[in-house]
Protein backbone atom coordinates (compact mmCIF):
# COMPACT_ATOMS: atom_id res chain seq x y z
CA UNK A 1 0.00 0.00 0.00
CA UNK A 2 1.38 3.36 -1.01
CA UNK A 3 2.01 5.54 2.05
CA UNK A 4 0.76 9.06 1.13
CA UNK A 5 2.11 10.51 4.32
CA UNK A 6 5.57 9.21 3.49
CA UNK A 7 5.30 10.65 -0.05
CA UNK A 8 4.42 14.10 1.23
CA UNK A 9 7.16 14.05 3.78
CA UNK A 10 9.73 13.24 1.10
CA UNK A 11 8.64 15.88 -1.44
CA UNK A 12 7.85 18.73 0.96
CA UNK A 13 10.59 21.40 1.17
CA UNK A 14 12.29 21.99 4.48
CA UNK A 15 10.77 24.83 6.53
CA UNK A 16 13.78 27.08 5.91
CA UNK A 17 13.47 26.71 2.10
CA UNK A 18 9.75 27.42 2.26
CA UNK A 19 10.35 30.62 4.19
CA UNK A 20 13.00 31.70 1.71
CA UNK A 21 10.69 31.13 -1.26
CA UNK A 22 7.90 33.06 0.50
CA UNK A 23 10.23 35.97 1.13
CA UNK A 24 11.35 36.03 -2.51
CA UNK A 25 7.74 36.03 -3.71
CA UNK A 26 6.91 38.92 -1.40
CA UNK A 27 9.83 40.94 -2.72
CA UNK A 28 8.84 40.25 -6.32
CA UNK A 29 5.23 41.33 -5.85
CA UNK A 30 5.56 44.07 -3.26
CA UNK A 31 5.92 47.76 -4.21
CA UNK A 32 9.55 48.95 -4.41
CA UNK A 33 10.92 49.68 -0.95
CA UNK A 34 14.09 51.69 -0.76
CA UNK A 35 15.13 51.60 2.85
CA UNK A 36 14.43 50.37 6.38
CA UNK A 37 16.08 52.80 8.75
CA UNK A 38 19.76 52.93 7.86
CA UNK A 39 19.60 49.67 5.86
CA UNK A 40 19.05 50.08 2.13
CA UNK A 41 18.10 47.39 -0.36
CA UNK A 42 20.44 47.06 -3.33
CA UNK A 43 18.97 48.10 -6.69
CA UNK A 44 16.98 45.26 -8.19
CA UNK A 45 17.12 44.68 -11.97
CA UNK A 46 13.35 44.38 -12.39
CA UNK A 47 12.87 47.83 -10.80
CA UNK A 48 15.40 49.59 -13.05
CA UNK A 49 14.17 52.35 -15.35
CA UNK A 50 15.20 52.57 -19.02
CA UNK A 51 18.33 54.60 -19.51
CA UNK A 52 19.82 54.14 -16.05
CA UNK A 53 21.89 56.78 -14.32
CA UNK A 54 20.73 59.78 -12.29
CA UNK A 55 19.41 61.86 -15.18
CA UNK A 56 16.81 61.12 -17.81
CA UNK A 57 14.97 58.63 -15.56
CA UNK A 58 11.83 58.92 -13.49
CA UNK A 59 11.84 56.61 -10.47
CA UNK A 60 9.38 56.50 -7.58
CA UNK A 61 11.94 57.65 -5.03
CA UNK A 62 14.66 59.42 -6.98
CA UNK A 63 13.45 62.95 -6.33
CA UNK A 64 12.13 63.44 -9.86
CA UNK A 65 9.25 65.79 -10.43
CA UNK A 66 6.05 64.05 -11.44
CA UNK A 67 3.03 65.33 -13.39
CA UNK A 68 0.79 67.23 -11.00
CA UNK A 69 3.59 68.30 -8.66
CA UNK A 70 3.76 71.99 -7.77
CA UNK A 71 6.50 74.28 -9.07
CA UNK A 72 6.94 77.81 -7.76
CA UNK A 73 8.23 80.18 -10.45
CA UNK A 74 9.92 83.22 -8.93
CA UNK A 75 9.69 86.18 -11.27
CA UNK A 76 6.75 84.85 -13.27
CA UNK A 77 5.92 88.32 -14.61
CA UNK A 78 9.27 88.85 -16.35
CA UNK A 79 10.02 88.15 -19.98
CA UNK A 80 11.51 84.72 -19.31
CA UNK A 81 9.48 83.93 -16.21
CA UNK A 82 6.17 84.25 -18.06
CA UNK A 83 7.27 81.76 -20.69
CA UNK A 84 8.67 79.37 -18.08
CA UNK A 85 5.47 79.45 -16.00
CA UNK A 86 3.30 79.00 -19.09
CA UNK A 87 5.34 76.05 -20.38
CA UNK A 88 5.61 74.33 -16.99
CA UNK A 89 1.83 74.52 -16.56
CA UNK A 90 1.55 71.91 -19.34
CA UNK A 91 2.72 69.32 -16.82
CA UNK A 92 2.67 70.80 -13.32
CA UNK A 93 0.68 73.05 -11.05
CA UNK A 94 2.45 76.42 -11.05
CA UNK A 95 2.59 78.99 -8.28
CA UNK A 96 3.80 82.18 -9.92
CA UNK A 97 5.42 84.79 -7.68
CA UNK A 98 5.04 88.24 -9.22
CA UNK A 99 5.35 91.85 -8.16
CA UNK A 100 2.02 92.91 -9.68
CA UNK A 101 -0.67 90.35 -10.46
CA UNK A 102 -2.64 92.77 -12.61
CA UNK A 103 0.27 93.27 -14.99
CA UNK A 104 0.46 89.63 -16.02
CA UNK A 105 -3.04 88.22 -15.56
CA UNK A 106 -3.99 88.52 -19.24
CA UNK A 107 -0.87 86.60 -20.30
CA UNK A 108 -2.05 83.52 -18.42
CA UNK A 109 -5.69 83.73 -19.50
CA UNK A 110 -7.11 80.24 -19.86
CA UNK A 111 -4.58 78.69 -17.48
CA UNK A 112 -6.18 79.83 -14.24
CA UNK A 113 -6.77 76.22 -13.20
CA UNK A 114 -3.07 75.47 -13.53
CA UNK A 115 -1.35 78.75 -12.63
CA UNK A 116 -1.96 80.59 -9.36
CA UNK A 117 -0.38 84.00 -8.94
CA UNK A 118 1.00 85.34 -5.66
CA UNK A 119 2.01 88.95 -5.23
CA UNK A 120 5.21 89.81 -3.38
CA UNK A 121 8.01 92.36 -3.62
CA UNK A 122 11.13 90.30 -3.06
CA UNK A 123 13.35 93.32 -2.39
CA UNK A 124 11.03 94.53 0.36
CA UNK A 125 10.80 91.02 1.78
CA UNK A 126 14.57 90.58 1.68
CA UNK A 127 15.25 93.91 3.40
CA UNK A 128 12.64 93.20 6.07
CA UNK A 129 14.21 89.83 6.80
CA UNK A 130 17.69 91.39 6.96
CA UNK A 131 16.47 94.14 9.30
CA UNK A 132 14.85 91.58 11.57
CA UNK A 133 18.04 89.53 11.64
CA UNK A 134 20.18 92.60 12.42
CA UNK A 135 17.84 93.41 15.29
CA UNK A 136 18.35 89.99 16.81
CA UNK A 137 14.96 88.59 15.76
CA UNK A 138 14.81 84.87 15.10
CA UNK A 139 12.39 85.59 12.25
CA UNK A 140 15.12 86.87 9.96
CA UNK A 141 15.29 83.63 7.95
CA UNK A 142 11.59 82.74 8.09
CA UNK A 143 9.12 82.90 5.24
CA UNK A 144 6.86 85.93 5.11
CA UNK A 145 3.11 85.60 4.97
CA UNK A 146 3.03 86.84 1.36
CA UNK A 147 5.28 83.99 0.21
CA UNK A 148 4.01 81.17 2.42
CA UNK A 149 1.08 80.36 0.14
CA UNK A 150 3.32 80.09 -2.92
CA UNK A 151 6.06 78.03 -1.30
CA UNK A 152 4.23 75.83 1.20
CA UNK A 153 3.31 73.09 -1.29
CA UNK A 154 6.09 73.70 -3.84
CA UNK A 155 8.03 70.56 -4.72
CA UNK A 156 10.39 72.67 -6.81
CA UNK A 157 11.40 76.30 -7.28
CA UNK A 158 12.54 77.93 -10.52
CA UNK A 159 14.21 81.32 -10.05
CA UNK A 160 13.78 83.52 -13.13
CA UNK A 161 14.54 86.91 -11.57
CA UNK A 162 17.36 89.11 -12.76
CA UNK A 163 18.32 92.66 -13.59
CA UNK A 164 20.51 94.39 -16.14
CA UNK A 165 24.30 94.35 -15.91
CA UNK A 166 24.46 98.16 -16.05
CA UNK A 167 22.19 100.88 -14.61
CA UNK A 168 18.95 101.10 -16.60
CA UNK A 169 15.29 101.67 -15.79
CA UNK A 170 15.27 98.08 -14.52
CA UNK A 171 17.29 99.27 -11.51
CA UNK A 172 14.53 101.53 -10.20
CA UNK A 173 12.99 100.49 -6.90
CA UNK A 174 9.73 99.40 -8.48
CA UNK A 175 10.57 99.09 -12.16
CA UNK A 176 8.56 102.26 -12.73
CA UNK A 177 9.18 105.06 -15.20
CA UNK A 178 11.52 106.85 -12.81
CA UNK A 179 14.89 107.75 -14.29
CA UNK A 180 17.66 105.92 -12.47
CA UNK A 181 20.40 108.17 -13.87
CA UNK A 182 19.99 110.73 -11.09
CA UNK A 183 20.40 108.05 -8.41
CA UNK A 184 23.51 106.76 -10.15
CA UNK A 185 25.05 110.22 -10.56
CA UNK A 186 24.38 111.11 -6.93
CA UNK A 187 25.94 107.85 -5.80
CA UNK A 188 29.07 108.54 -7.86
CA UNK A 189 29.37 112.12 -6.58
CA UNK A 190 28.90 111.05 -2.97
CA UNK A 191 31.55 108.33 -3.28
CA UNK A 192 34.33 110.24 -5.08
CA UNK A 193 33.43 108.46 -8.35
CA UNK A 194 34.36 105.06 -6.94
CA UNK A 195 32.19 102.66 -8.93
CA UNK A 196 32.42 99.96 -6.27
CA UNK A 197 31.36 102.31 -3.48
CA UNK A 198 28.65 103.89 -5.64
CA UNK A 199 27.15 100.48 -6.39
CA UNK A 200 27.24 99.63 -2.67
CA UNK A 201 25.39 102.88 -1.99
CA UNK A 202 22.71 101.98 -4.55
CA UNK A 203 22.46 98.56 -2.92
CA UNK A 204 21.81 100.20 0.44
CA UNK A 205 19.18 102.49 -1.10
CA UNK A 206 17.18 99.43 -2.14
CA UNK A 207 17.47 99.70 -5.91
CA UNK A 208 17.14 96.65 -8.14
CA UNK A 209 20.90 96.25 -8.37
CA UNK A 210 22.56 92.94 -9.22
CA UNK A 211 23.57 92.38 -5.60
CA UNK A 212 20.03 92.96 -4.34
CA UNK A 213 18.33 90.90 -7.05
CA UNK A 214 20.75 88.10 -7.98
CA UNK A 215 22.43 87.58 -4.61
CA UNK A 216 20.41 88.77 -1.61
CA UNK A 217 16.93 88.03 -2.98
CA UNK A 218 17.93 84.58 -4.25
CA UNK A 219 19.42 83.73 -0.87
CA UNK A 220 16.21 84.92 0.78
CA UNK A 221 14.02 82.82 -1.54
CA UNK A 222 16.01 79.69 -0.69
CA UNK A 223 15.65 80.30 3.05
CA UNK A 224 11.95 81.09 2.66
CA UNK A 225 11.28 77.86 0.74
CA UNK A 226 13.16 75.79 3.30
CA UNK A 227 11.14 77.40 6.07
CA UNK A 228 7.69 77.32 4.47
CA UNK A 229 7.61 74.09 2.48
CA UNK A 230 5.46 71.30 3.91
CA UNK A 231 5.70 69.07 0.84
CA UNK A 232 8.68 67.09 -0.36
CA UNK A 233 11.38 69.41 -1.69
CA UNK A 234 12.76 67.89 -4.88
CA UNK A 235 14.81 70.43 -6.81
CA UNK A 236 15.67 74.08 -7.27
CA UNK A 237 16.62 75.68 -10.58
CA UNK A 238 18.28 79.05 -11.10
CA UNK A 239 18.42 80.75 -14.48
CA UNK A 240 21.82 82.42 -14.27
CA UNK A 241 24.24 83.44 -17.03
CA UNK A 242 27.23 82.34 -19.02
CA UNK A 243 30.45 83.94 -17.81
CA UNK A 244 29.88 83.55 -14.07
CA UNK A 245 32.70 81.04 -13.80
CA UNK A 246 34.80 82.99 -16.32
CA UNK A 247 34.38 86.48 -14.93
CA UNK A 248 38.14 87.01 -14.78
CA UNK A 249 38.52 86.29 -18.51
CA UNK A 250 37.65 88.69 -21.33
CA UNK A 251 35.10 89.83 -22.27
CA UNK A 252 33.36 89.05 -18.99
CA UNK A 253 35.18 91.60 -16.77
CA UNK A 254 33.41 94.28 -18.83
CA UNK A 255 30.03 92.67 -18.26
CA UNK A 256 30.90 92.38 -14.57
CA UNK A 257 31.84 96.05 -14.14
CA UNK A 258 28.85 96.64 -11.83
CA UNK A 259 29.09 93.22 -10.18
CA UNK A 260 26.35 91.30 -11.97
CA UNK A 261 28.42 88.12 -12.38
CA UNK A 262 29.71 88.33 -8.81
CA UNK A 263 26.13 88.63 -7.59
CA UNK A 264 24.96 85.65 -9.66
CA UNK A 265 27.89 83.62 -8.31
CA UNK A 266 26.76 84.38 -4.75
CA UNK A 267 23.21 83.34 -5.60
CA UNK A 268 24.45 80.11 -7.16
CA UNK A 269 26.54 79.31 -4.09
CA UNK A 270 23.52 79.79 -1.83
CA UNK A 271 21.47 77.40 -3.94
CA UNK A 272 24.15 74.71 -4.08
CA UNK A 273 24.78 74.88 -0.34
CA UNK A 274 21.10 74.72 0.54
CA UNK A 275 20.49 71.80 -1.81
CA UNK A 276 23.36 69.84 -0.29
CA UNK A 277 22.29 70.67 3.28
CA UNK A 278 18.61 69.89 2.78
CA UNK A 279 18.73 66.86 0.50
CA UNK A 280 17.25 68.14 -2.76
CA UNK A 281 18.90 68.63 -6.13
CA UNK A 282 19.91 71.85 -7.84
CA UNK A 283 20.47 72.99 -11.42
CA UNK A 284 22.11 76.18 -12.66
CA UNK A 285 21.11 77.01 -16.25
CA UNK A 286 23.41 79.45 -18.09
CA UNK A 287 21.87 81.27 -21.05
CA UNK A 288 23.72 83.84 -23.11
CA UNK A 289 22.39 87.29 -23.99
CA UNK A 290 18.63 86.81 -24.22
CA UNK A 291 16.64 87.73 -27.31
CA UNK A 292 13.21 87.11 -28.76
CA UNK A 293 9.74 88.02 -27.50
CA UNK A 294 7.80 88.93 -25.54
CA UNK A 295 8.94 92.52 -25.22
CA UNK A 296 6.16 94.11 -23.19
CA UNK A 297 8.21 94.34 -19.97
CA UNK A 298 11.77 94.32 -21.24
CA UNK A 299 14.51 96.72 -20.17
CA UNK A 300 17.44 94.81 -21.67
CA UNK A 301 19.81 96.28 -24.21
CA UNK A 302 18.42 94.02 -26.90
CA UNK A 303 15.05 95.70 -26.50
CA UNK A 304 16.36 99.25 -26.32
CA UNK A 305 18.09 98.84 -29.66
CA UNK A 306 15.20 96.78 -31.06
CA UNK A 307 17.55 93.92 -31.78
CA UNK A 308 16.39 90.49 -32.86
CA UNK A 309 17.88 87.44 -34.50
CA UNK A 310 16.89 86.06 -37.86
CA UNK A 311 14.79 82.93 -37.86
CA UNK A 312 17.71 80.79 -38.96
CA UNK A 313 19.30 81.03 -35.51
CA UNK A 314 17.15 78.44 -33.78
CA UNK A 315 19.27 75.35 -33.26
CA UNK A 316 20.07 74.55 -29.63
CA UNK A 317 23.44 73.74 -28.12
CA UNK A 318 23.98 72.73 -24.49
CA UNK A 319 27.24 72.15 -22.66
CA UNK A 320 28.09 71.24 -19.12
CA UNK A 321 29.77 73.95 -17.04
CA UNK A 322 30.43 77.44 -18.36
CA UNK A 323 32.27 77.09 -21.65
CA UNK A 324 29.84 78.14 -24.40
CA UNK A 325 29.48 81.54 -26.04
CA UNK A 326 26.41 82.85 -27.82
CA UNK A 327 22.91 84.25 -27.43
CA UNK A 328 19.79 82.45 -26.25
CA UNK A 329 16.17 82.72 -27.32
CA UNK A 330 13.81 83.21 -24.41
CA UNK A 331 11.56 80.51 -25.84
CA UNK A 332 14.51 78.11 -25.97
CA UNK A 333 15.40 78.83 -22.35
CA UNK A 334 11.81 78.20 -21.25
CA UNK A 335 11.59 74.94 -23.21
CA UNK A 336 14.92 73.65 -21.87
CA UNK A 337 13.85 74.52 -18.33
CA UNK A 338 10.67 72.53 -18.78
CA UNK A 339 12.52 69.60 -20.35
CA UNK A 340 14.98 69.23 -17.46
CA UNK A 341 12.01 69.10 -15.09
CA UNK A 342 9.94 66.67 -17.14
CA UNK A 343 12.87 64.42 -18.06
CA UNK A 344 14.75 64.65 -14.75
CA UNK A 345 17.86 65.97 -16.53
CA UNK A 346 20.69 68.16 -15.34
CA UNK A 347 20.51 67.39 -11.64
CA UNK A 348 23.27 68.70 -9.38
CA UNK A 349 25.15 70.50 -12.14
CA UNK A 350 25.42 73.72 -14.09
CA UNK A 351 25.19 73.88 -17.86
CA UNK A 352 25.00 76.49 -20.62
CA UNK A 353 22.43 76.77 -23.40
CA UNK A 354 22.78 78.91 -26.53
CA UNK A 355 21.20 79.10 -29.95
CA UNK A 356 23.11 78.49 -33.15
CA UNK A 357 22.41 78.82 -36.84
CA UNK A 358 20.03 76.12 -37.94
CA UNK A 359 16.45 74.91 -37.66
CA UNK A 360 14.73 74.27 -34.34
CA UNK A 361 15.57 70.76 -33.09
CA UNK A 362 12.90 68.20 -32.30
CA UNK A 363 11.89 67.55 -28.70
CA UNK A 364 13.61 64.17 -28.93
CA UNK A 365 16.85 65.79 -30.08
CA UNK A 366 16.78 68.26 -27.18
CA UNK A 367 16.16 65.44 -24.72
CA UNK A 368 19.04 63.46 -26.17
CA UNK A 369 21.40 66.43 -25.77
CA UNK A 370 20.27 67.05 -22.21
CA UNK A 371 20.54 63.37 -21.37
CA UNK A 372 24.27 63.22 -22.08
CA UNK A 373 25.23 66.25 -19.98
Amino acid sequence: VHNHNTYHRKTMMPPSSSLLLTACLLILHAPPVRSFGSFKLPPLPWNAQPGGGSSGTVDDDDGALRPGDTVAVVGASGNVGKLVALRLSDTYKVNGIVRDVASVGDFFAGREDKIRLYEADLLDETRAAATAADGGSTAGGSCSASLTGALRDANAVVICTGTTAFPTKAWTRSGSSNDVSKDVLDALLNNSFSVKDAIASLDADGLNTPNNVDAASNEFVVRAWNDACRSRQKRIIMLSSIGVRRRESMPFPILNACGVLDAKAAGEDAIRTSAEDNGYSYTIVRPGQLFGGPYDNNYYLGTLFQLDKDEETRDVRVGRGDELLGDTLRSTLAEVTAQICEGNYGRDMDFAVVNERGESPSVEAVRERLGVL
